[in-house]
């Protein structure tokens, strides 16, 4: 209920003319001169995104790292970045933002540079977008009908008045993303993998780069993010996970995981990785190694 009365809140706010307030987000203390823009730029990409309270939300989970004796600035900053990535997914309101943003539209109303870009969501994806409230019954229809996974595309122009229109009416919708099912997901991926490399920081530090760099597996929309969102998972639940447990032995977990990786095609059935990861169990099994790890 708090989090709809919020979303009414911000979209009377949006309709009487408010905007967020621009007051500075206090960033965690001790920050290098290094890592401190980098975390400036973030808050202030995140701020456009969703707003403030997420924005404090990142400062929140850089916290978590920020004074540790084992995070050197390069890893903050690339766990910074990286986080940064994964807060602003690409979901079609924050398409329609950007194409907003890329077209500079002056006090005229017009745009200043052309923008039009196509994109292909599943329609599940879409819907997925939508409060909870509203995407449940829909999801259900949806799975009844088996159509999941029916591609549709949506066109995001910024080239005359009707389409300006269309993208801030979408880019507005904002203000009802965190009510969302892709936003709840989104949280507790990003929180499992902020999980992965505080436990790979306690058990195997040698490997917390290759586990921070795992946030690249997952990207962009449509069935390349449903793969790559599939195919990490896999990864770090036959591998990673097991490893940490102490129920599978692999001297060398970084070049595990890039050895898997390769293999992490884009395949509904992850034929490949799965392969990949067998071979590499089995072999942890027999106390080898591949041929490409010896000197």
């Amino acid at each position: 209920m708090t989090g709809y009365l919020d979303a009414m809140r911000s979209t009377l706010a949006e309709i009487i003319g408010e905007r967020d307030r621009v007051v500075a987000l206090a960033l965690p203390d001790g920050l290098s001169p290094a890592v401190a823009p980098v975390v400036s730029d973030a808050v202030e990409q995140l701020i456009a995104f969703q707003g403030r309270r997420y924005a404090r939300l990142y400062l929140d989970r850089i916290g978590r790292f920020a004074h540790r004796r084992d995070v050197g600035d390069p890893l903050l900053i690339e766990i910074a970045q990286l986080l940064a990535m994964r807060m602003a997914y690409e979901d079609p309101i924050r398409i329609a933002q950007l194409a907003l943003a890329e077209a500079a539209i002056g006090p005229d109303g017009v745009a200043t540079n052309r923008v039009d870009r196509k994109c292909r969501f599943r329609i599940d994806e879409l819907v997925s977008a939508l409060p909870i409230v509203v995407a449940d019954p829909m999801l259900d229809v949806i799975g009844a009908l088996g159509w999941q996974r029916l591609p549709v595309k949506m066109r995001f122009n910024a080239t005359g008045w009707l389409g300006i229109r269309r993208l801030r009416i979408e880019s507005w919708l904002r203000r009802w993303r965190m009510l969302s099912i892709r936003y709840a997901k989104e949280r507790i991926w990003v929180e499992r993998w902020l999980h992965m490399i505080d436990r790979c920081l306690a058990k195997r530090p040698e490997a917390v780069r290759t586990i921070v760099q795992s946030a690249t597996m997952i990207r962009g929309y449509g069935d390349p993010y449903l793969y790559g969102m599939a195919n990490w998972t896999l990864i770090i639940d036959s591998l990673v996970k097991p490893v940490f447990a102490g129920a599978l032995t692999l001297p060398d977990l970084s070049a595990a995981i890039a050895e898997a990786r390769t293999a992490a095609l884009p395949d509904r059935r992850q034929t490949a990785l799965k392969s990949a990861i067998a071979a590499i169990r089995t072999r942890a099994s027999a106390g080898t190694v591949p041929a490409s790890a010896m000197p």
